[in-house]
């Protein structure tokens, strides 16, 4: 067990505002075999899980005025819990959440790394690049096309430049990006800002002040750190999913709110749906709007996933929110980092490895481009989301106010390549089995065989209080 300051942990806790000599509050189990990479995946994937065990650990002691728990990791539950899509089984099948046209391929210049798993994205590639086939459902359950597509697209791509691909697929609303080089760029991990309130009605009286009026969840020692806390999750995919269903695990009602022109893959959300309920709600529509706006009169934290430029045009922007909704919390999430002319870019873990320089590093004797063991800057992000939620929520209780909370899969890259010391890797052969983080329920998606979460202190819930629910389904409305 590490007894000493890590100092990776340090590093997060700090840039989560939280004092510094709490950092040496959190030990961590080793297992040094897990998550194996020329980068210091297993720091960064440890000391994500660990601030946000300590964020959780912070709030606990508030609410029920106790002394802060201590805070003791599993290195081997946070290796399982950074693949856990790969460990979900669903009656008994696993499966793969890449599709076959998500690879690395070469180009006339170097190579490219292309994401397809969603069919409108598979659409816009093959439209892009003036292949037909674009309009079959490409769930990635077959093989899209068979072997000829593949081929079809391998040789338009070698035949183009990188950046050519890159910008061509890009403007087509498709999602390719150039392999490149490390750079010496930096991104902050977390931005986090104060936004004082004002007075707003509540229940037909004004409420002056930062609070705005917003419900704060009564002291209870027994309670978990975020019950009572209300958070509407318009997030898709791994980070912001990750991040709200940590929240659910700690008590919070989520609310997952979706558009109902894009539907989710139903074995990622049974990967990612624990811990909260799931609704559609089209916020162009006058009811839906209504109804969702009557979500956001009570709600604590609204976390975003979406591209600014996407969420402009229904009025939620951070600032709209927050000067609307006195005492809000807002999290925003980002692939690119909020400067620079890709920060309105779609994004994915997978596309940012490419883009910043991480499959290089990682690349194969052969010079193939190589993949981080996990979706790790994915998975670390949320963790680290959910640890600026709840060290928010622990602030808001002290001064009443709102905050705007910033964080990217970029700054987390940046983190990883630039900010963290190696540690000697151990033999991945002694990894411990995954079997032991593991449960076992019956859910509306068939039997799920999933990992439980890693975050841990004394006294926290060792699993959800049960399965997802099916994507979409459930009413507008709070618990």
């Amino acid at each position: 067990m590490t007894q000493d300051i890590d100092a990776a942990t340090a590093h997060a806790w700090s840039a989560l505002g939280g004092a510094p000599e709490w950092a040496g509050r959190v030990t961590y189990v080793s297992a040094p075999g897990v998550l194996p990479s020329r980068l210091p995946v297993r720091q960064l994937a440890r000391a994500s899980v660990g601030v946000c065990s300590l964020a959780a650990a912070e709030l606990a002691a508030l609410r029920s005025g106790r002394a802060v728990p201590a805070v003791r990791v599993h290195e081997a539950a946070v290796g399982a819990a950074f693949v856990s899509e790969r460990h979900l089984l669903i009656d008994g099948r696993a499966w793969s959440p890449f599709a076959p046209l998500s690879s690395f391929w070469r180009a006339a210049d170097g190579w490219v790394r292309t994401h397809a798993n969603y069919p409108h994205h598979r659409a816009r590639l093959l439209a892009a690049l003036g292949i037909p086939g674009g309009d079959d459902d490409g769930d990635g359950d077959g093989d899209e096309g068979g072997g000829a597509l593949r081929e079809r697209l391998a040789g338009e791509l070698r035949s183009r430049p990188a950046r050519w691909i890159q910008e061509t697929v890009f403007e087509s609303g498709g999602l390719a990006v150039a392999v490149a080089e490390p750079g010496t760029d930096r991104w902050p991990l977390i931005e986090s800002r104060r936004v004082a309130g004002s007075s707003r009605a509540v229940g037909g009286r004004r409420v002056a002040g930062d609070a705005g009026g917003r419900r704060r969840p009564a002291a209870d020692a027994a309670a978990l750190p975020a019950h009572g806390v209300r958070v509407l999750d318009l997030t898709r995919v791994i980070a912001g999913p990750v991040a709200t269903r940590t929240l659910g695990l700690l008590g919070a009602d989520v609310l997952r709110v979706d558009p109902p022109p894009l539907p989710e893959d139903p074995k990622a959300h049974a990967d990612t749906g624990f811990g909260k309920r799931s609704t559609r709600l089209d916020l162009g529509a006058a009811a839906d709007r209504a109804a969702f706006e009557a979500l956001l009169d009570s709600a604590d934290v609204v976390v975003l996933g979406y591209r600014a430029d996407s969420l402009d045009r229904y009025g939620l922007t951070p600032g709209t929110l927050l000067e609307r909704h006195p005492g809000l919390i807002v999290a925003r999430l980002d692939a690119w980092g909020w400067t620079g002319p890709w920060r309105e870019r779609r994004g994915f873990d997978s596309l940012v490895q490419a883009a910043k320089g991480i499959s290089l590093i990682e690349r194969g004797a052969d010079g193939r481009p190589g993949v981080l063991p996990a979706q790790a800057l994915d998975h670390s992000t949320g963790y680290l989301l959910a640890a600026a939620i709840l060290r928010a929520l622990t602030e808001r209780r002290g001064d009443g106010a709102g905050r705007e909370l910033r964080l990217s899969l970029a700054g987390t890259a940046s983190w990883l390549m630039h900010d963290i010391r190696p540690e000697p890797a151990g033999d991945p052969a002694e990894a411990n089995e995954p079997e032991v983080w593991m449960a076992e329920t019956p859910s509306p998606y068939g039997r799920l065989r999933y990992v439980r979460s890693p975050v841990n202190y004394e006294g926290a819930p060792g699993d959800w209080a049960g399965p997802p629910s099916m994507w979409g389904t459930d009413p507008a409305r709070w618990l």
